[in-house]
Parts: structure tokens; C-alpha cells; sequence
């Protein structure tokens, strides 16, 4: 009987131990992660074609293999894709390749695209986003037509920025900055250097700037295509009749990359404006 108690007494401690040691012991949580609870930010898409669309990444894909959670095309492929674009004149065949070769940084300026306003009226809003600019610029440009009612090319999507026409006084202001310099139109395929040295005189490096402006050059050219946004050294330029079709034969060039501007710049297909004296 007293080995019987002498048992149950010691038990009576150890679990009085037990208890005593777990109601001083300090608390353990657990923090547990649920991806499925994550935010997941949904990406804008083009939904125009029937096949095809791009997102605000700037890929391109069959809108079957769009992932059903964020919407995103699969980061596989070329991202910022120019296929079947014309990048002399900024146009594309496809709707949704003009919006993927928009939206790289190196063709759109974003500080220009967002103080864009979306429609000609002063309360007309601006562009919250490259993409937004990009799906409205190469659904509907005017860029792509002459006359109103005719395509300039097969490339009918084009995402270039409006032509930098100015009004008539800046036009004057900025013929003014031309005193003393002959403006010439060289020949096809021919440098600034070359076609001012013809005429016993050099180019005018920093005047380039100044003809790089729609009003310009169509005073001195005739432009029968339209003014077209470009990137290259040979603008100001206008682009030769007999050139291929997907270089817009007839239509006149100027960039708004004025750093590329060069009096050593020449293209087989363009005849370019030059500042000599």
C-alpha cells in the first residue's frame, strides 16, 4: 500500500511539473504565407484582334495562352516585337506588333507621351499610361492616310507622334533663325556635306535642328505623302517616288531624336534638306 501511494504521488509532481513548466514557457506562433492571397496586379491588353494580342509589357501572344489569373501574355518571345514594322516610318501591318514596338523606351518618349492630351479640345483629358497612348495612337493615326481616305501603305498602324507642325508666327521665328543660310535640297542618296561642299560652302551643323520641322520642310519640298515622324541621320528629309512602298514614297521625314541629326547622314531612298553656308 505505501509503494502504491509512494507511485502516485510521484506522478501527482511530475505532471504538476509538466503543467508548470508549459504555462511558463513563451508563446510560439507561426506566421504562414498564402500565395493565394497575394495581390496580383491584371495587365491592360489589346483585345481588337481576333488572334492576337499584346499587353502593357510589351509581348505579343494568342490570346488563348493569356494567363487566366493576371491576364499577362507568357514573358517567352521577343519583348517590344516590331515584326512586319516599318521603323523608318513608324507604321506596322499588324495592330497588335505596332503596340509592342511602341511601347519600348527607345521609340516612345514617356515624358512626351503623358503630356499628351487624347483629343484636340482644351478639356480633353491626357494619357495615364505609355500603353494607353500606344493602343489609341495605332488604332487610329493620321500618320497612316493621305487625303483622308486613303492609306499611304500597306502598314496602316503607325505609333509615331503627331507631325511637329507649328503655328504661322513660331513658323516665322523660326525662319528667322535661318539669316544667312542656303537652304538646299540635295540630291537623292546625298550627304549635307556633300551638297553644300557642291555649292562651295559646308553645312551647318546646328541649323539641322532648325529645318527639322514639318512647316520647313514642306515650304521647300513638296511632301505629297505626308510628314512623318523617322529616325535616322538623314533628316530632314523627303523620301524618293521611286522607293519601295513600305517606305512611304513621297512622304517627308523629320525625328525627334534631334541628336541623331548629322550633316553626314544620307539614305539610298531620301533626298535630304540642308543648311549651307
Amino acid at each position: 500500500m505505501e509503494v502504491r501511494a509512494s507511485s502516485s504521488s510521484s506522478s501527482r509532481r511530475i505532471l504538476l511539473l509538466i503543467l508548470f513548466i508549459f504555462s511558463f514557457s513563451p508563446t510560439i506562433t507561426a506566421i504562414r504565407k498564402d500565395v493565394s492571397f497575394q495581390t496580383i496586379h491584371p495587365c491592360k491588353t489589346t483585345v481588337q484582334g481576333r488572334y492576337l494580342l499584346s499587353d502593357e509589357n510589351g509581348y505579343v501572344c494568342n490570346a488563348l495562352s493569356v494567363n487566366s489569373r493576371s491576364r499577362c501574355c507568357p514573358p517567352k518571345g521577343e519583348k517590344f516585337s516590331c515584326h512586319e514594322c516599318n521603323l523608318l516610318s513608324q507604321c506596322c501591318n499588324s495592330y497588335e506588333y505596332c503596340v509592342s514596338c511602341c511601347l519600348n523606351p527607345a521609340l516612345t518618349s514617356k515624358e512626351q507621351v503623358l503630356k499628351m492630351k487624347v483629343a484636340k479640345p482644351a478639356t480633353a483629358r491626357t494619357y495615364t499610361s505609355v500603353f494607353d497612348y500606344c493602343a489609341g495612337r495605332c488604332r487610329h493615326s493620321s500618320e497612316s492616310v493621305v487625303h483622308e481616305n486613303a492609306y499611304i501603305s500597306d502598314f496602316h498602324h503607325c505609333f509615331s507622334l503627331p507631325s511637329n507642325s507649328s503655328s504661322g508666327k513660331n513658323s516665322t521665328l523660326i525662319e528667322a533663325r535661318l539669316n544667312g543660310i542656303n537652304v538646299v535640297v540635295g540630291r537623292q542618296g546625298e550627304s549635307c556635306n556633300s551638297v553644300c561642299k557642291s555649292r562651295g560652302q559646308l553645312c551647318v551643323p546646328n541649323k539641322l535642328a532648325v529645318l527639322n520641322n514639318c512647316d520647313i520642310i514642306q515650304k521647300y519640298m513638296s511632301c505629297k505623302g505626308s510628314c512623318l515622324s523617322s529616325v535616322g541621320s538623314d533628316q530632314p528629309a523627303e523620301v524618293v517616288y521611286d522607293a519601295p512602298m513600305h517606305l512611304n514614297p513621297g512622304s517627308c521625314l523629320y525625328t525627334q531624336t534631334v541628336s541623331m541629326l548629322s550633316c553626314d547622314g544620307l539614305h539610298q531612298h531620301t533626298r535630304r534638306l540642308c543648311p549651307c553656308a
